[in-house]
Parts: structure tokens; sequence; C-alpha cells
């Protein structure tokens, strides 16, 4: 008897995509949360979890924010509708966060980098933008080495009372 293949599970709630790299790259002083807008496929495809936001980021036109340069691939479930992968989708915010963002990117020279696409308790596709500054690569370091350091500490807690240090 042959076995039936496992359905795709989908996301009903929680992260479809993060960007793992936003917080080693920038300090992160604020976030906020935005709805994004896409078509039914893409949505589809999200829940699938298999979009990347690794090199996207968020920019103003004609007064609106839009998130460009994610990855969201073609639905492949029988879909007719095609869409553009890298398509610029456009961001939901109140006109005064519209505003606030795009002063603190005028003003401090500061990225507005999406941090993950997630579903919220009601099933909607909201995207959490945070407005960072680039690290300098001194900073990196330094965050290398406190992390191989709390790994280091947590490896030497969890071995204490075996004896090999």
């Amino acid at each position: 008897m042959a076995k039936k293949p496992a359905k795709a599970t989908m996301i009903s709630h929680g992260i479809a995509a993060q960007n793992r790299k936003a917080r080693f790259n920038y300090t992160i002083t604020e976030t906020i949360e935005a709805g994004i807008v896409l078509k039914g496929a893409e949505v589809k495809s999200l829940r699938l979890g298999r979009a990347t936001i690794a090199e996207a980021f968020a920019a103003e036109r004609d007064g609106e924010l839009w998130l460009l340069n994610s990855y969201i691939p073609e639905y492949q479930g029988g879909v007719l509708s095609r869409f553009d992968t890298r398509a610029p989708r456009k961001l939901l915010l109140h006109k005064k966060q519209i505003e606030k963002f795009l002063g603190a990117v005028a003003r401090e020279g500061a990225t507005l980098v999406p941090l993950d696409i997630h579903f919220n308790t009601r099933g909607c596709a909201k995207v959490t933008l945070g407005l960072g500054e680039g690290k300098k690569s001194v900073d990196k370091r330094h965050a290398i080495a406190d992390r191989d350091w709390q790994r280091d500490k947590a490896r030497l807690l969890r071995n204490k009372g075996r004896g090999d240090y």
C-alpha cells in the first residue's frame, strides 16, 4: 500500500516570512505593524511560508509606503492568475504614521526594514517594519563576540556538574 503524500500545512496565524539578518545588520530603534495589499494567489503562497524578505525594503512613492524587492513565489495549486513575484506591494498605514517614519528616514538617514510578514489572529497578512540605522563592522564583530560568549557560557553552565570543563 502506497502512503498518501502529506498535505502541505497552511499557516492560519503566525510568521510566514522572517528577515533574520535585519537585527544583525541594523540597529532597530522603532517598529510598526502595517497591512499589506496582496492578491489571492499571493496570500495562498504566503500561507505556505515560502516568501523571502531578506533583500526587501520599504520606500515612499507618491506619499504612500511600498514594500519593494520582496519575493513571493507563484502558488502552484492550480490557480490560473499569475503575478509578478517581485512586484512592489502597497503597505497600509495611517497618514500620520507614514509622515512620522518618512520624516525619520529623511532626517536621520535611517532605513525602513521589513522584519517579518505574519498573519494576525484574524488571519490578515501584516508586515512588521523596523526603523533601522546600519551597523558598522565593529558593532557587528561585537555582536558576534557577545553571541559566542553567551553560547559558551550556556555550555559551561550546562556541563558544570559533570566535571568536564
